[in-house]
């Protein structure tokens, strides 16, 4: 007998639940002792592209689909009513919806704690054919063993479930889809029927025109990300977060009329991408400081309120079009005295109007990271950029107690170059610079881009020993 083979069957299983259901059935074929071993794993793993991997067009082919069906019905049938803790379902249009909930159906009813759906059929409203409207079974919505739950789709996911979601375990959910994530409940009443939810994950989401509400004492990692649809009466009215043991946000949408309540007291990272539209842009640089504003610069200017509950975070990034919104929002910008590092995302198009006082409130920061330099340049970028040459610029840099900047994305611009020199300049307490190049399609053998590499890193060993900083430059392809 082989060494593995006496191992404990107890320990067989465990290595088994680390193979996929079609890796683990071929063990059957190894010796009498494995013929059913495989049918005790407690993990079930079924992805179709495995199944029919890697002949190409063999999803084409006929029967084939009828085959990787009846596969997967043979091995529920197989593990008959044995608990399991782990079911992972990846399929593709083709298969069988109403067999598909059979088997969602069968392991919720045997026990299934850790579920993930990987389904690409079409939901409503996405195809011609009202028969192919894909609803999930309703008893995923109510079941007491689920904690942690994960559901993807390329058509959207419909959460619809006319007598309500009740799932008193579950503590990980997250919904994922590049189309939109539609509710039957509001958010408030969603977020409710998960009483321990801890990390909750939503993309991506649509709105209707209210007030939306996460209202939570467990959650502590909560991900956003929506988009407007016209369709669905675009942006909400107002955003309410009472989330006091949240300790991570990514959030990612139109800017919200208002934001009344920001219950963000255990914070300690946020990402922020607040997005405007071209012509809001316009209205934003248009405004004066202190006018009267219409209701749409009264909306970006609420922003502040959203900052102000941020105050406790050590970790933050922000996004080029939140820093353009953040512009109206400099007078009122609250003190981060927690804050050691700081992400500022640019774009060509949007501006630095933001920055100078973002790192003048920052009084404990000692890192940050520059996802690209180029930005729009106006005269409020202050002492923050080297763009514009003039005396007084402001005192930002000056007193910024940073350590540690990271440029990545760097194009090899001579506006770049300026900046670099003047945050060298600058910064009194800098200690290190890494800068690294845009990774692009150009030819890495090429000459003339070999030389300028080679003219960037000539330049950074100067600027070292002038600046006594450690410079350094990272071509692509580096890491």
């Amino acid at each position: 007998m082989d060494l593995v083979s006496s191992l404990p069957e107890e320990v067989l299983c465990h290595i088994l639940s680390f193979m996929s259901t079609k890796e683990a059935a071929l063990t059957s074929v190894l010796s009498k002792r494995w013929l059913s071993l495989w049918t005790l794993v407690p993990n079930l793993d079924v992805d179709d592209s495995v199944f029919l991997h890697p002949e190409e067009g063999k999803r084409e082919r006929e029967g084939i689909l009828q085959s990787f069906m009846d596969f997967v019905e043979r091995v529920l049938a197989l593990q008959g009513d044995s608990p399991i803790k782990r079911f992972s379902l990846k399929c593709k249009t083709g298969i069988d919806p109403d067999r598909v909930n059979l088997w969602i159906r069968n392991v919720l009813r045997r026990g299934v704690s850790d579920l993930e759906l990987y389904l690409d059929f079409p939901r409503f409203g996405s195809s011609d054919n009202d028969d192919e409207d894909y609803q999930l079974p309703w008893e995923m919505f109510e079941s007491k063993t689920l904690v942690d739950l994960k559901l993807t789709s390329e058509f959207g996911v419909d959460w619809w479930r006319d007598q309500g979601t009740l799932l008193p375990m579950l503590k990980s959910l997250r919904i994922d889809s590049g189309v939109l994530v539609l509710l039957s409940d509001e958010l408030e009443q969603f977020v409710y029927a998960l009483p321990v939810v801890e990390e909750l994950c939503l993309a991506t989401m649509v709105w209707f025109d209210s007030d939306e509400t996460v209202s939570s004492a467990s959650l502590r990692k909560l991900t956003i990300y929506a988009k407007g649809f016209e369709d669905f009466g675009g942006d909400p009215k107002g955003f309410y977060f009472d989330t006091p043991s949240l300790v991570y946000l990514d959030y990612s949408d139109y800017v919200a009329a208002d934001y009344p309540v920001v219950n963000l007291t255990s914070l300690a990272e946020a990402r922020l991408n607040l997005l405007v539209k071209e012509d809001q842009v316009e209205l934003i640089r248009a405004a004066a400081p202190n006018g009267e504003d219409d209701v749409v610069i009264q909306r970006f200017r609420n922003v502040s309120k959203l900052m102000s509950g941020l105050i406790n975070v050590e970790k933050l990034s922000l996004s080029a079009d939140t820093l353009e919104v953040l512009s109206l929002s400099c007078d009122s910008m609250p003190v981060f005295n927690n804050l050691k590092s700081l992400n500022i995302k640019s774009h060509k198009e949007r501006g630095w109007q933001a920055v100078p006082v973002l790192l003048r409130n920052c009084p404990h920061l000692e890192t940050i990271v520059f996802e690209g330099l180029v930005h729009h340049v106006t005269d409020d970028c202050g002492d923050a950029c080297g763009c514009i040459s003039r005396e007084d610029k402001g005192r930002s840099l000056v007193s910024c107690p940073v350590k540690k900047i990271q440029i990545h994305g760097f194009k090899i611009t001579v506006p770049e170059m300026k900046t670099i020199r003047h945050i060298l300049e600058s910064l009194p307490c800098l200690k290190e610079m890494k800068i690294y190049a845009e990774d692009d399609d150009d030819d890495p053998i090429n000459l003339e881009v070999l030389k300028g590499y080679k003219e960037i890193e000539m330049a950074m060993k100067y600027y070292s020993q002038l600046f006594k900083c450690d410079v350094s430059f990272v071509r692509p392809g580096s890491l």
